[in-house]
Order: structure tokens, then C-alpha cells, then sequence
């Protein structure tokens, strides 16, 4: 009655699953990755010159140019799949406390200790992991959302900002109404 608009479903482009063995399965979603096929035999009739097409020395030239090119897409979307599926198991290596426990046991990870880590450069990482999300025990997930910001803690380390954000939820969820605890105390 208050709205028409279809309503859109999050599909992940990772998924996270507890394996057998404790450890955890990362799979790339299949559906959301872009398909190119190209069709070798149709390539091989059409570029013969007996096939009654014509098929010249800069017909064949162009349609190798064409051949060359639809490999190298397919190869280059084949090798960006793999990218994803790389940066995704290093989060979810990093992440596994997380994974396990939920937002409170979030590491800051940045960009650069996943890259340094997977050996790529830090912007191939930021540029896979832009709109791209992660169904994981804990819920769906842009990859972007676990490389939060930190901050430095009493004892020297360092601690995600959605971790601190979470204990502070918890912290004033608890508190009785007539007693609530003061923003000191809290820091």
C-alpha cells in the first residue's frame, strides 16, 4: 500500500562456510561473476578460406584480432575472479575471531597488510573489494566493512573502530535506566 518499488535482494559475491575440519571454505558465488565464451569451432569455420565467405587475408587478420581479444577478456575476468577469491580468504584469515565470535573480536586490518600479504598492490585490493559482499555465519558483509578504522589501545595495540562501537552498544544496553553510566566511565 505505501510503496511499488521491487525490492532488491543482496546477492553475495563470496561465501563463507565452517568447514569439517574447524577451518573455514571460502567459495566465490558463480551467479554474480561475468560469463564470456568463446566459440572456437565457429572461429575455425569462419576463418577458413574455402568457406565460401571470402575470407581474405584482412578478414582473417580481423577476425584473429577478434579471437585474441575474446581470449583475452575471458582470461582477465578468469584472473580477476581469482583476485576476489584471494583478497576474500585473507580477510576471512585475519578475520577468523570475528568469524567466531562476532564484531567485538573484529581486527583492523588495512589495505596494505592484505596486499602485502596476497603480494599485490594496495590499490588492486581497494578496486576488488568495492561493491562486493561476503555471506558469512555472522551475516552479509561489504568487504570494504572489514577494513575499519583503528585506534590505538592503553596497552600499546590497536583495536578495530566497529569493535569498539559494538562494546560500547553492549555497555549502554546493559546499564540500568535510573543508573546509566557516565561517557568517562565508558572511555
Amino acid at each position: 500500500l505505501f510503496g511499488g518499488e521491487p525490492v532488491q535482494t543482496l546477492i553475495p559475491d563470496v561465501y563463507i562456510r565452517r568447514g569439517q575440519d574447524g577451518g573455514w571454505n571460502v567459495e566465490l558465488n558463480s551467479d554474480t561473476l561475468p560469463r564470456v565464451l568463446v566459440n572456437s569451432r565457429y572461429y575455425a569455420r569462419v576463418s577458413r578460406p574455402n568457406a565460401g565467405n571470402g575470407a581474405d587475408k584482412q578478414t582473417k587478420t580481423y577476425l584473429s584480432e577478434c579471437l585474441n581479444s575474446a581470449n583475452w577478456l575471458v582470461k582477465s575476468l578468469d584472473q580477476r575472479a581469482q583476485t576476489i577469491l584471494k583478497v576474500a580468504t585473507e580477510i576471512v584469515r585475519q578475520q577468523d575471531g570475528f568469524l567466531r565470535h562476532g564484531v567485538s573480536h573484529l581486527k583492523p586490518p588495512n589495505l596494505r597488510a592484505v596486499a602485502e600479504a596476497i603480494e599485490m598492490h594496495e590499490s588492486t585490493v581497494s578496486r576488488v573489494t568495492s561493491n562486493k559482499t561476503m555471506a558469512t555465519p555472522r551475516g552479509i558483509f561489504e568487504l570494504k566493512y572489514f577494513f575499519s578504522s583503528h585506534l590505538a589501545t592503553a596497552e600499546g595495540g590497536t583495536c578495530s573502530a566497529t569493535a569498539i562501537r559494538s562494546m560500547i552498544k553492549k555497555l549502554v544496553e546493559a546499564e540500568p535506566p535510573n543508573k546509566p553510566i557516565s561517557d568517562s566511565k565508558i572511555a
